[in-house]
């Protein structure tokens, strides 16, 4: 199969779709890799890092679009590179559909199939795709919280881990899963007085096992929200509804009881922000204040540490990129019901249920495309 990357054109995205390393694994079981010229600069990687491990150079993305079988990126299509995609293409990268109704009428009318890395499953409804994302953008949030919260970017100037004799900040965490659980450590290195919500009871006991005095659970409600985030200096919204749009758990109306200059991070803005009043933001002109609350909403945050990023995402995307490449998306599919997962649209159709059902289109089970 040809297979191809291209330079990720998304605002102060750096990663890439294949690495040097991936690129070599692909060729060594017989395929042709095309890699857009520039497309690793942002992790260290040159072109001829690509030409040492077999990978063909091609000048533009466009060529790439053109003649690849399957395009490997990093983040969702830009609405150029939407243009470029064909029937009977393999996309194979982020997507996050739920919330993006421009994106998923250009797929439906590309004829594309597209696999979506934050829908593919592990054992125990696990998304292991989505994973190392998640813990860079956990381990980050606390990261860019912090520096929001310096009074020269808007915040409060509070040091989240206090000074002897100062208290600490207050961080709150909305979300107990891979996120929240990476930013709560985050939080609770740095010394900060951290509490995390959750619904799922289990969720809850095995955050306190782990964190035992250091960071304090609650169960995750309305009325337990809206208390906890009223003297906190940083909310860190961290709540996934796999493939669905994320729900608005803090309204306009609990940033009244904030304090001025309070940050909210949401890093559920992927899936179209947990927060009432978020909206996406870049990682040139990361935050805006509402109501006097800072707000960071950049929506590809792992992208600023990309050699990191990149390298964690190849761990886990090379495996089905190889199955795909070796046996074609369908033998691939119907091996493996974990990838399967993974196709949101396929061939005018869109196969996931959460975004057929938040976009208003029929679905169609990925069964029945596989025949």
């Amino acid at each position: 199969m040809r297979v191809g990357t291209v330079r990720e054109i998304k605002n102060h995205e750096y990663r890439v779709g294949l690495t040097p390393e991936s690129v070599h694994e692909l060729v060594v079981h017989g395929h042709e890799v095309w890699v857009e010229t520039g497309a690793g600069l942002g992790i260290g990687a040159s072109d001829q890092d690509y030409r040492g491990a077999g990978g063909i150079i091609k000048d533009t993305a466009a060529e790439i679009f053109a003649a690849c079988e399957m395009v490997v990126k990093v983040k969702e299509p830009q609405p150029g590179e939407r243009a470029m995609l064909r029937e009977g293409q393999i996309l194979y990268t982020y997507l996050h559909l739920a919330p993006d109704p421009e994106q998923t009428a250009d797929l439906v009318k590309s004829g594309v199939t597209a696999i979506a890395y934050e829908t593919v499953t592990g054992p125990g409804n696990t998304l292991p795709l989505l994973k190392p994302m998640s813990q860079v953008a956990g381990r980050m949030s606390i990261q860019a919280g912090a520096t929001a919260l310096e009074k020269a970017h808007g915040g409060r100037g509070v040091l989240l881990g206090g000074v002897p004799g100062v208290m600490p900040g207050k961080v709150v965490v909305i979300g107990g899963g891979v996120v929240g659980f990476n930013a709560a450590q985050m939080a609770v290195g740095l010394g900060a007085d951290t509490t995390i919500l959750d619904r799922d009871p289990e969720v809850l006991e095995r955050l306190g096992i782990h964190f035992e005095s250091r960071a304090k659970t609650r169960f995750s409600n309305k009325a337990n929200l809206a208390d906890s985030i009223c003297d906190a200096d940083l909310v860190i919204g961290a709540v996934l509804i796999p493939g669905a749009a994320a729900p608005k758990l803090v309204t306009r109306d609990m940033l009244k009881c904030m304090m001025p200059g309070a940050v909210l991070v949401d890093v559920a803005i992927d899936q179209g922000g947990c927060f009432e009043t978020s909206h996406p933001t870049t990682h040139a002109d990361p935050t805006f204040v509402v109501d006097g609350i800072v707000h960071y909403c950049v929506a590809n945050m792992p992208g600023a540490v990309a050699r990191t990023s990149t390298y964690a995402l190849n761990n886990v995307t090379l495996p089905h990129a190889l199955k795909i490449a070796d046996l074609g998306w369908q033998a691939a599919l119907k091996a493996n019901p974990h990838l399967a997962a993974g196709l949101n649209v396929h061939a005018g159709k869109v196969t996931y249920e959460a975004v057929a059902t938040e976009l208003g289109y029929d679905y169609v089970p990925v069964a029945d495309v596989l025949g």
